[in-house]
């Protein structure tokens, strides 16, 4: 955190100390029934959490149908993979077994050493990003999963690099497995509204073991075929045509996800609903438009949260104007600004967060840059449309809660965090005397 000291006086702002400090809220999840009458009650049993449907989300059955196929297609390409890495290191050969079992251990011992880094680096340095945004993690994981493999296939091309390029496909493997495993944990908890979170993932163990079964039984019978499995580009077609059913599949599945969380992206849709048309959307809908692929940093318009206040006064250009821009945000836990430009497609909104920020504070803050770049008219009046802009987020954003709460939007809890970065604490200094 940065304390700045506005001195009315002498019209200067000044730096007196640092700190840091966060702001976490998270939400909860909407409910509703899930009919499986034609399931016979034994099966239903056996691979659905007890209590179904009323103890897990209304789409946990749609999207663990999709996910089956997804599995069986990752585990067939995972078997066909595997063919490659061991006809690589040598494994098939008739002569100098023991040596070539000797280094394929070693080699194997490697790669798996230099991929679980991977693992370390996403578990300690992203480990706050996939509650915002889990679905769009997990179909990162896939992808980075599929670059992995293709290292891995192209050891049998060049099995003298084995293990450069094992290590680096392994490497690419384990970033996956960090992005998939808190994401899909996240995933789970949408699920489990019933506080049964660990029922939940013991019966998706049932469902993915299954899959892996009956993938595992066609890689087999793929690989016991010799005209299909031994030449290598039929093994690479195959491998490349399954991979991107894997990766449809695994889109659709996560598309049937309806999160009542609100996040950046939905965020986003929201905001922009009711400032153009005073409506929202509700969970089902606003989850099906919003994109899980882009990340938010791609998203347009561009809004920077957690900008630094020298920033906001580089772009103001004096300290004139910065105090006229506190002034205005006086009664705000939030400061707006933008960069100067006069097409609205070039402009970049500026937010630095004061103490005190919530996630609804990010929230208005959204509000306001939408409104402005909706209605913006260049910027020779800009200081005049950021006073227009912020009377219409104090008139305008009472009534955008109300309608997120009549949507099934819960308010209380949104899942937006506030930038650590650049909190700042703003006071004013004592006011000087009149002269007599």
């Amino acid at each position: 955190m940065k304390r700045y000291i506005l001195d009315s006086c002498s019209q200067s702002v000044a730096v007196v100390e640092e700190h840091s400090v966060v702001v976490v809220a998270r939400t909860t999840e909407a409910h509703s029934d899930v009919k499986v009458s034609w399931l016979p009650r034994t099966l239903k049993d056996f691979i659905l959490p007890a209590g179904f449907p009323g103890s897990v989300s209304d789409d946990y059955l749609e999207y663990m149908i999709l996910q089956f196929p997804t599995n069986v297609t990752g585990w067939i390409c995972h078997t066909l993979v595997t063919s490659s890495l061991l006809k690589a290191v040598g494994v098939t050969s008739v002569s100098g077994t023991a040596a070539a079992a000797s280094t394929a251990a070693i080699r194997w011992v490697l790669k798996d050493g230099l991929g679980a880094l991977g693992r370390l680096f996403i578990g300690g340095r992203f480990g706050t990003l996939f509650d915002d945004d889990p679905k769009q993690w997990r179909m990162y994981a896939d992808f980075l999963g599929s670059a992995g493999s293709i290292f891995e296939l192209a050891t049998q091309l060049y099995p003298s690099y084995f293990l450069p390029l094992a290590s680096v496909g392994n490497l690419a493997k384990a970033l996956a497995r960090g992005f998939k495993d808190p994401s899909f944990r996240v995933i789970q908890n949408h699920f489990a509204i019933s506080g049964n979170l660990g029922e939940v993932a013991a019966k998706e163990e049932v469902w993915e073991v299954a899959a892996q079964l009956l993938g595992l039984t066609i890689g087999i019978l793929f690989l016991g075929t010799p005209e299909l499995a031994t030449p290598y580009p039929m093994l690479v077609i195959s491998w490349l045509s399954l991979r991107l059913l894997h990766l449809w599949l695994r889109y659709q599945s996560l598309m049937t996800l309806k999160f009542c969380t609100i996040n950046l992206k939905r965020a986003r849709i929201l905001v922009k609903s009711h400032m153009l048309l005073s409506i929202v959307p509700g969970c089902a809908e606003c989850n099906k438009e919003e994109n899980i692929l882009i990340h938010q940093s791609f998203v347009k318009p561009q809004i920077l949260f957690g900008s630094s206040l020298s920033e906001i006064i580089g772009v103001k250009g004096s300290v004139n104007e910065l105090k006229a821009l506190l002034e205005l945000y006086d009664g705000e836990d939030y400061i707006l600004s933008m960069s100067h430009r006069q097409s609205v497609e070039e402009l970049k909104i500026l937010v630095s967060f004061k103490v005190g920020a919530t996630s609804v504070t990010v929230l208005r803050s959204m509000w306001q840059a939408y409104w402005l770049l909706e209605h913006w008219e260049g910027s020779n009046n800009a200081f005049h449309q950021l006073a227009e802009s912020l009377s219409e987020v104090q008139e305008r954003f009472d009534d955008f809660l109300k309608k997120l709460v009549d949507a099934g939007w819960d308010v209380k809890q949104i899942n937006i965090k506030v930038p650590k970065e650049f909190i700042m604490y703003v006071q004013n200094a004592i006011e000087c005397s009149s002269a007599s």
